[in-house]
């Protein structure tokens, strides 16, 4: 399948999944709200550019904050991955990006030290940029920890689970 077929489709899978069926568990939203959206940003190819990426994460974000009625929340925290995302990626792979082509994150193209290490950077930095700005109209610290800690945990328990679902093998070198 296409490329961009492929991640038109995951992009409504995704969205329709957080939207309608994520925020409806009603015993996660006492203190613990999975987000997953924002692995649509983290599973996009090593080749999209970083204005593209930027795009991409401003929509995302965008669509998330229609639908939950918080105004730039989400877009702020997908910009800040999607400007992020490179420099994370050429940490943990310092190689160039003309050596990667179409291929996406995953645990075999990246292996799975790498792998798990860039999506647990990339949650925390969307989760902690999120909370943190929620957190402002608050002001509890432990409320922060416990929600940043509770929510990272099952959000990357969600995107373990959506690997599995997902057919995102990458071509071995």
């Amino acid at each position: 399948m296409n490329i961009v077929i492929r991640n038109i489709i995951r992009v409504l899978v995704i969205l329709f999944f957080q939207v309608f069926i994520i925020t409806r568990i009603p015993p996660l939203h006492q203190f613990i709200v999975p987000y997953f959206y924002f692995v649509l940003i983290i599973w996009l190819p090593f080749k999209v550019t970083r204005v593209n990426l930027m795009l991409i994460g401003f929509a995302v974000g965008s669509v998330m904050d229609w639908f939950f009625k918080t105004p730039g929340l989400h877009a702020a925290a997908s910009l800040l991955i999607s400007y992020l995302r490179p420099f994370v990626v050429s940490l943990l792979l310092p190689k160039e990006s003309t050596e990667w082509g179409n291929e996406e994150p995953t645990t075999q193209s990246m292996g799975s030290a790498s792998y798990g290490t860039y999506i647990l950077i990339m949650t925390l930095f969307h989760h902690f940029y999120l909370i943190f700005l929620e957190w402002l109209q608050f002001g509890s610290f432990l409320y922060l920890i416990g929600k940043l800690f509770a929510t990272t945990i099952i959000s990357l328990l969600l995107i373990l689970i959506a690997d599995l679902f997902f057919n995102r093998n990458s071509k071995l070198r």
